[in-house]
């Protein structure tokens, strides 16, 4: 069982204000915000819990006797740690002065804040990631609400000083905490922060200064994009509160596959098919490319895997688009699997020539009768 007085590293005889200074020491170093420990969440809650119990006068008294064990056959709660941190942040910043653990220093909510980054996916085929092209889009995002000029009040109104605190936007309110009665400075509940309250909303952006509207964009997308490709559009994202600058748009290039090319960077590889005939006599055939059909020379003797190389025919570059990757085509030497009687006359002749014998078609049953004869 957890030894609380261990844990907070005081006597069993303390006074409350020294459970109070061990505590607050060792509050700082174990809070989960600070210590990037993996225990160190547990430890906090069992500081917690032992500073809670060790504060309230009957909790102490039925541990000292009976221990953990004790407070829960008494029923007492298990502190205020148990499920979780809640509003502690608020508590620490009020307890240990200036900056709250995870938190820092209030932010002014009527600074201007810049606005949303936005998100658009969009499919296009291989040949367009090849040599790029200008594509219409369709985008929805907030813009500044023209008809109270982003104030949110309605035309002719304005926003007024908020009656809750006085236009401070914090208001200072009483807590009871694990520490006792703590005088709190917080974010007024009424305005946000912001000091200013809409009492007459604009009707066209609800008081929020910003209104959604669909807007079509013309984007140019540069030759030689890959599946993934990223584009920034600047301030075409949500507009920003307070006169803040607006957010950018970030387009997300998704290339669709080829049935027939196949990409690694700027090198494109595909695949053609040759006779036998044509592998060891060579041969000149016609293959499709990005640019159109094309010659290519099959060499007299190629085997089936070679590569024939095609220089310049493969993508651009995006830096430098006078630069392309190569076009690479595979050899795939096919052998016929249906022979007419004048190609099966011809391949017997060249079986001939080749072993030396003349070729004759036998069963494996006759193949083994020939053996043992």
């Amino acid at each position: 069982m957890a030894d609380y007085y261990e844990i907070l590293g005081v006597e069993k005889d303390a006074t409350k204000e020294e459970i109070k200074v061990a505590f607050r020491k060792k509050a700082r170093v174990l809070h989960p915000d600070v210590n990037k420990a993996p225990d160190a969440e547990d430890r906090f809650k069992e500081l917690g819990k032992a500073y809670e119990t060790l504060m309230d006068d009957n909790k102490r008294a039925t541990y000292d006797r009976y221990g953990e064990e004790g407070l829960n056959q008494a029923g007492f709660s298990q502190g205020p740690f148990e499920n979780g941190f809640g509003d502690l942040n608020d508590i620490f910043e009020s307890f240990f002065g200036g900056f709250g653990f995870g938190g820092g220093r209030r932010v002014d909510p009527n600074a201007p804040q810049r606005g949303e980054n936005l998100r658009l996916d969009i499919g296009i085929e291989f040949e367009e990631a090849v040599f790029g092209l200008e594509k219409e889009i369709k985008i929805e995002h907030l813009e500044h609400c023209h008809t109270c000029n982003g104030t949110g009040a309605k035309a002719g109104t304005e926003p007024t000083v908020c009656p809750t605190c006085g236009g401070r936007g914090q208001v200072q309110q009483m807590q009871r905490t694990i520490l006792g009665s703590i005088s709190q400075i917080v974010t007024c509940p009424k305005c946000h922060g912001k000091g200013k309250v809409i009492s007459d909303p604009c009707p066209d952006c609800k008081g929020d200064g910003r209104v959604s509207v669909e807007k079509k964009l013309t984007i140019k997308i540069p030759q030689g994009v890959d599946n993934g490709s990223k584009m920034r559009l600047s301030n075409e994202g949500d507009a920003g509160v307070n006169g803040g600058p607006a957010g950018d748009l970030y387009i997300v290039i998704h290339v669709k596959p080829s049935d027939y090319y196949h990409r690694e960077d700027m090198t494109i590889i595909t695949e053609c098919a040759v006779t036998p005939a044509q592998a060891a006599l060579g041969d000149t055939i016609v293959i499709k490319t990005v640019d159109g059909d094309r010659e290519i020379s099959i060499p007299q003797g190629v085997q089936n895997g070679d590569k024939v190389k095609i220089k310049g025919a493969g993508v651009p570059s995006i830096a430098n688009p006078s630069m392309r990757g190569d076009h690479i085509v595979i050899v795939n030497v096919k052998t016929p699997t249906k022979l007419s009687k004048d190609e099966k006359a011809l391949y017997e002749k060249l079986y001939q020539l080749e072993t030396g014998k003349k070729y004759e078609k036998k069963t494996v049953k006759e193949k083994i009768k020939a053996a043992f004869k």
